[in-house]
């Protein structure tokens, strides 16, 4: 998919998020966490030339053919209300949400993207993606996620009932880190693979800035002379995303 907004109107932003992980530890806490992301949505409705949803959104999604899991209406009304009065909103899959097919095209209007993508924002050049399975290291997810995205594996899950499927697959995943709470994720120095497959990229095609989730670390690191690395985050801890006003890409904290 090619999407390019060559030139920001003036007061115009474009919007990046990722890693808010609905549905665990618990549906209270989730919830809570979704009503503050629609404010965020909220917030960035004012002034939003695009809004970008980089991965992990929900902790799991399956799509069955006539199901979906069960919850997150506030969200998904929003996003369907920003979509209406003509807001493009992109959403790209994840390691925990990559089981997403026509619902949300068809429904509410927003592209699903599978893999990074190169695109221009107001003259400037961004490489985004979700970050799993990318980079060197990490060979056993790499492996596990060959093994998801085959579709003779998610044909033959899709003929587990709804009931068990998701109820063994939301089972699981409340045994993830960020399931617990956890924001000691640990800080890999040059080490960090993204920040690794970013200079690989960067060699072969250059990029003003390079934006992934995934690592669950708010991180703006300098990926060559000009060109930044920033990490999103995640919002089971630090509710951070970065605005991009034409000029330049800062990563922030939302209050609200």
């Amino acid at each position: 998919m090619t999407f390019r907004i060559n030139e920001l109107t003036p007061g115009k932003k474009v919007y990046f998020a990722s890693d808010f992980h609905l549905g665990v530890p618990d549906a209270e806490t989730s919830k809570a966490r979704e009503k503050k992301i629609v404010r965020w949505l909220e917030m960035a409705q004012q002034d939003a030339a695009a809004i970008l949803l980089v991965g992990d959104i929900f902790d799991f999604w399956f799509e069955y053919k006539h199901a979906i899991p069960k919850g997150f209406a506030r969200m998904q009304g929003k996003l369907a209300e920003l979509t209406d009065a003509g807001i493009p909103v992109l959403l790209f899959t994840g390691n925990h949400d990559m089981w997403m097919f026509d619902y949300f095209p068809e429904e509410l209007g927003i592209p699903v993207l599978r893999k990074p993508i190169s695109t221009t924002f107001g003259g400037k050049t961004f490489y985004i993606g979700h970050g799993d399975g990318l980079g060197p290291g990490d060979h056993t997810y790499k492996l596990l996620k060959r093994v998801f995205d085959n579709k003779a594996c998610q044909w033959l899950f899709a003929r587990v009932h709804p009931n068990l499927g998701i109820g063994v697959a939301s089972m699981w995943s409340r045994r993830s880190r960020i399931s617990n709470l956890e924001k000691d994720e640990p800080f890999l120095g040059d080490k960090e693979w993204l920040v690794q497959h970013c200079r690989e990229v960067e060699k072969e095609q250059h990029h003003d800035y390079y934006i992934f989730g995934h690592r669950h670390l708010p991180l703006d690191l300098p990926i060559g002379e000009n060109s930044r690395y920033m990490n999103l985050g995640e919002w089971v801890n630090f509710c951070t995303y970065a605005v991009y006003d034409g000029e330049t890409l800062q990563l922030k904290t939302f209050e609200g």
